[in-house]
């Protein structure tokens, strides 16, 4: 396989907050915001291994800032990690100013997906070759993540983390 780049997975899904997609402060509803990171999550992973792929897990989200009605909200989600099967989305949400133009960013998630045949079973996926020294910084810390997943979840012993030993030596 061919390995790719995250430029090459990049989803950016940009709309409007309507009056029906907010809460009673008139900000969007969360839930609103997880299914619009959801599925431009989706098409990255999708983008990038050219197989259907099903959201895994859903790693951290942060709503650090509300997104007012009549917005116009974008999101943007590049693979960051590749794995065996499945690959780390990185998720930014950025709000843009009525009057100036000028983007915020607003939110950011990280969610997991995972390729599957047409019968659901998991299917390898394409290297990632970060090239930004963004790209390059959340690649690294991708590995840590999912380390530190498969320890919580006893799947990994700690002594076998070696990127997470790494951060305390």
């Amino acid at each position: 396989m061919t390995p790719k780049t995250a430029e090459s997975t990049k989803t950016t899904m940009t709309d409007l907050v309507l009056p029906s997609e907010t809460n009673p402060l008139n900000n969007l509803f969360g839930g609103e915001l997880l299914a619009r990171m959801d599925r431009a999550a989706s098409i990255s992973a999708r983008r990038h291994s050219r197989r259907i792929v099903v959201t895994a897990s859903v790693n951290h989200v942060a709503f650090n800032r509300a997104v007012p009605l009549g917005s116009v909200v974008t999101v943007e989600a590049k693979v960051s990690r590749a794995f065996k099967s499945s690959m780390e989305i990185y998720i930014d949400v950025w709000i843009e100013d009525r009057e100036s133009g000028e983007r915020t960013k607003a939110n950011e998630a990280i969610y997991t997906f995972v390729a599957v045949d047409e019968i659901g079973r998991p299917v390898k996926v394409p290297e990632l070759v970060p090239e930004t020294d963004i790209e390059k910084e959340r690649y690294a810390a991708a590995l840590r993540r999912k380390q530190l997943s498969l320890v919580l979840a006893g799947k990994m012993q700690p002594k076998d983390a070696t990127e997470l030993k790494a951060l305390f030596e």
